[in-house]
């Protein structure tokens, strides 16, 4: 049974922690605002949608030409994403002063060209669509719709780095510990309703 707790847990967990969209997106909009960063996470958009949609055709045609697959992906799957909760457990603070990166150029083709070698989304795809989606769905409509789901969200993590950059890293910075711990239990509870 698909379990949409676990699936938008993933997703959201996955779409609104940092990484090097979101750090990008947040960096420009620092240095540039959000107004002329916007472009960047227009390229972000474009770029990630075609890498959701290649990783459900990845996935769904390992599916497809190899059936006993399933099991095993479901377990990588889930090993990945307790190795990301471990990852956000050990997570410490770093001290970033006087440590402003600037990241040029920020612009549409700078967001779309770099999802194509952004471990974070690749995997991101790979892994909602093996072990969240595909073994409850495989309609074409049904995967279409995630494929949107998952760009939408992973959109929106970008725009909302983009627009409170400055106050996430506050936050993040002020309350690390605690965020990382409820990250990591959402996580963990991610994966072992994958294996269930």
């Amino acid at each position: 049974m698909f379990n949409v707790a676990a699936f938008l847990s993933y997703v959201f967990l996955t779409a609104y922690t940092p990484g090097p969209n979101n750090i990008m997106a947040m960096s420009n909009a620092s240095n540039d605002g959000f107004k002329k960063s916007f472009r960047f996470c227009l390229g972000v958009l474009a770029g990630f949608f075609v890498v959701v949609t290649a990783s459900a055709v990845f996935s769904a045609a390992l599916y497809d030409f190899i059936p006993k697959i399933e099991p095993f992906m479901r377990f990588v799957g889930a090993a990945y994403i307790l190795w990301l909760a471990w990852t956000i457990l050990r997570d410490k603070p770093k001290n970033k002063k006087g440590n402003k990166v600037r990241l040029e150029p920020n612009c549409f083709f700078t967001g779309m060209v770099m999802q194509f070698v952004n471990v974070k989304v690749i995997l991101y795809g790979i892994t909602t669509f093996s072990t969240l989606v595909l073994p409850h769905f495989t309609g074409v409509m049904q995967v279409s719709f995630f494929v949107l789901l998952l760009t939408v969200i992973g959109f929106s993590g970008t725009c909302c780095w983009a627009m409170f950059g400055s106050i996430f890293s506050r936050i993040f910075a002020e309350h690390k510990r605690g965020l990382n711990v409820v990250m990591a239990l959402l996580l963990g509870y991610c994966a072992i309703s994958i294996l269930l």
